[in-house]
This record gives C-alpha cells, structure tokens and sequence, in this order.
C-alpha cells in the first residue's frame, strides 16, 4: 500500500485528507472506466504471477484461453507475469484481444508484453471493480491470497445477485483440491447452501469450459461479442478505442 493507505486506513483523519482520498478515488475509477469501455465482453483470469513459461499451468492457461478468445471475448487479467501472462498470450496467440488491468506494487507490478490494452490502478478494490465489471465468465488458475480474494469477490457478487449469473471456472483440480473440500464442508454446515455449489465448475477440460461459456455466457445473456461502442470524438473517447 501507498503511505496514503496506510494513513487513510489508519482510523479516521481530518476531512480535507478524507475528502482528497474519495477524490483520487474517483479519479481511478473514471480512469479505469475511458481506458477499458471499449474492449468488448471480457473473460477474466485469475492467477498467480509466480509461474514461468515452462511450468505445466502457464501452458495449460495460455492453451485455454485461446480456445476463449476464439469465441470472439477479451481476455482480461491483472496484467502482470506468470498466469496473468499466460492468459493475454494466449489470446494474442490467435489473434485475440487482451486487456490488463495492472495493480502499482513493489515487485511483480510491470505489465506483460501480450497487452493490447491496459491501465495502472493504485488500489486493489479499484482494480476488482474493473476486472468484474467486463466480464462474462471467470476463470480460476492456480494462485495465492490475490487470486482468491478476486474469485471470492466474484463468486460472492454472483451469490448475493449483485452482478448477473456468469460462469466461474476453477481449473486445475489438483492445486484447488483442499478448496473445494472446504467448499463442501461450508455447505455442511450451513454457512452456504446445496443451490450455491452450482455457482462454480471444477474441471481440468477445456472443452467443458468452452460449452459452458457459450451456454451460460453468450446463448443464456444473448451477448452479441462481435459488437463494439462507438467513440465520442467531443469526449476525446478514439484514442482509447480498440
């Protein structure tokens, strides 16, 4: 966090110092929102920045995503190395779009080279914000606190209809085995219900992914992936356009 966050974060400060943190505040978001209005219906990915090229679940996210970006979405991510990476080149692979929405950290805050698009954000709720808001499915990859936080967020605003009913796909069972088992166990006792676990797909198949995002993303929403917003020249909106 900057100094600012720690401070604001710290209790209440004096209204001026209140006041000036809603304003940079708005002030990502509406940079947030002319950066990224133009991209189209977006899969975001969530997942880890720690992976390298030659690791088995860098390979196996840049082959889903191209089978995504195939059915005419942006993928989005955080921007970053590792899965995030992963996710953009494999929609560059086949001639797709990507998106990146890049968080300002210590380390591991340079955006990839596989970005046709992105914007730095210096909050992390800010971030969240941008990378559901576009979205039409979630992707689950292996990840650390970052990645789980974004798919709780995501799956509890599906859960508590705060956004519409989208598909989230965790892949790759055997890292998010001891997740689904909590999930389960969540369930048992009463904190979520039998209709919530139908709000997730396990799955280590590709394919499966791929029909359900038609079914539940593109035929269930009748989405339309091809269509575009037009520019506002008097907004000086073209320069952001795809």
């Amino acid at each position: 966090m900057t100094k600012s966050e720690i401070k604001f974060l710290s209790g209440p400060q004096s209204r001026f110092k209140e006041f000036l943190f809603a304003f940079n505040i708005l002030t990502q978001f509406i940079k947030g929102f002319r950066a990224l209005h133009f991209i189209g219906p977006c899969i975001t990915v969530f997942g880890s920045a720690r992976f390298k090229e030659d690791h088995e679940y860098y390979k196996f996210t840049r082959k889903a995503t191209a089978e995504f970006a195939k059915l005419g979405f942006t993928i989005m991510t955080g921007g970053g190395p590792g899965i995030m990476e992963a996710a953009n080149r494999g929609a560059k692979d086949v001639g797709g779009r990507s998106v990146g929405c890049n968080i300002q950290l210590p380390k591991e805050q340079d955006p990839n080279p596989y970005l046709d698009k992105w914007v730095e954000i210096k909050h992390f709720f800010v971030r969240k914000v941008l990378l559901v808001k576009y979205s039409f499915a979630f992707v689950v990859m292996p990840g650390g606190f970052g990645t789980l936080d974004e798919y709780f967020e995501a799956i509890t605003l599906i859960q508590t209809k705060k956004i519409g009913d989208f598909p989230v796909i965790i892949f790759c069972k055997d890292f998010h085995q001891k997740l689904i088992e909590h999930t389960y166990l969540m369930k048992e006792k009463g904190t979520i219900t039998e209709a919530d676990l139908s709000l997730f797909l396990v799955t280590d198949s590709i394919e499966e992914a791929v029909e359900l995002i038609k079914e539940e993303s593109i035929k269930r929403h009748g989405l339309k992936v091809e269509e575009r917003i037009k520019p506002f020249k008097w907004l000086f909106e073209s320069r952001f356009k795809f």
